[in-house]
């Protein structure tokens, strides 16, 4: 059992790599430090099973020997990652995903693709379902993003109707926990470092567009399950629990003795007004739900967070 792991120094890909190797799986995990960060596997360098290699997943890979499943979870993933590497960001979902279902085809491994809600756009419907065909822009500035996760999506599909390779699509909505970058742009590390550096948190709009917020740990469960069932559709993994921006912005500032003042800015272009997974499915066919509640998560989010500041 032996999986390659692409991506595997990012916040999820890091993950992904414990709950593997947890499993007894050998890992080797590919990454370019786009958006990785080498800390995230430091604490896997004696671990006898694990391995890293230097990889741009854009180009060919070549990886010996025997290989039994291979995860694609490289992809600049936050708004300001995928604005300042767009070209990088589409050559990732296109000829990355190309290159990583190859690897899969030539080892007769199985394969599971990183997705995204993105793939559902600023949705029109909501909670949105898989078969939910979405509601993208696709000459936006989001779109660098959102249209390459749609074509890896249909590549992966491809593969696996004219290949036969047997494939596996997660759609993953808004997940936080340890080893988020404090820089990485999204909403959680973005309050937290603006409160810890004593500024005001940025709510983009109104604050009344909603997120929901999946800890990690529930989602590298969802994602193992899925990868060890039968379904080849895109499949929601996620917290079904949504929120407003400016609600959640509220659940942070309680956590700090001297609370941050709340500032507006303008919402950017396509940014999605609601964001909540129908997660029928996954309970369905992987009897597969979220555990741990907000508090508990942003509790182990935030105590991460802080030792991370304090070294800086």
């Amino acid at each position: 059992m032996r999986a390659v792991v692409t991506g595997g120094a990012g916040f999820l890909g890091s993950h992904l790599c414990d709950r593997l190797l947890a499993e007894g799986w050998e890992v080797l995990a590919l990454d370019n430090f786009i958006t990785g960060e080498k800390t995230n596997l430091s604490h896997l360098k004696k671990t006898k099973k694990f391995q890293f290699q230097k990889a741009d997943v854009s180009k060919p890979l070549k990886v010996a020997g025997k290989v039994g499943y291979v995860l694609h979870f490289a992809s600049p993933a936050s708004p300001p990652d995928y604005l300042k590497h767009p070209i990088a960001t589409m050559m990732v979902g296109s000829a990355g995903t190309k290159n990583a279902l190859d690897l899969a085809l030539a080892k007769k491994a199985k394969f599971l693709l990183a997705s995204t809600s993105e793939c559902y756009g600023d949705p029109e419907v909501s909670p949105q379902p898989e078969e939910y065909w979405g509601h993208v822009n696709p000459i936006g500035p989001r779109g660098v993003y959102d249209e390459a996760k749609r074509f890896s999506e249909a590549m992966t599909m491809a593969y696996h109707r004219y290949h036969k390779v047997d494939t596996h699509i997660v759609r993953i909505f808004n997940t936080y926990g340890p080893r988020m970058r404090l820089n990485d742009g999204r909403a959680l590390p973005n309050f937290v470092y603006q409160a810890l550096s004593g500024k005001p948190l940025t709510i983009y709009g109104d604050g009344k567009q909603t997120r929901s917020f999946c800890y990690v740990a529930d989602l590298i469960e969802g994602i193992y399950r899925l990868m060890m069932s039968k379904e080849h559709l895109p499949t929601n993994i996620g917290n079904p629990q949504e929120m407003t921006i400016l609600d959640f912005a509220e659940r942070i500032r309680k956590n700090f003795a001297n609370p941050p003042q709340i500032v507006f800015e303008p919402l950017p272009e396509d940014d999605p007004k609601r964001r909540c997974p129908d997660i029928t499915k996954a309970k369905r066919i992987l009897n597969w739900e979220p555990k741990v509640g907000l508090d508990e998560g942003l509790e182990l989010t935030l105590k991460y967070f802080k030792e991370v500041y304090k070294k800086k």
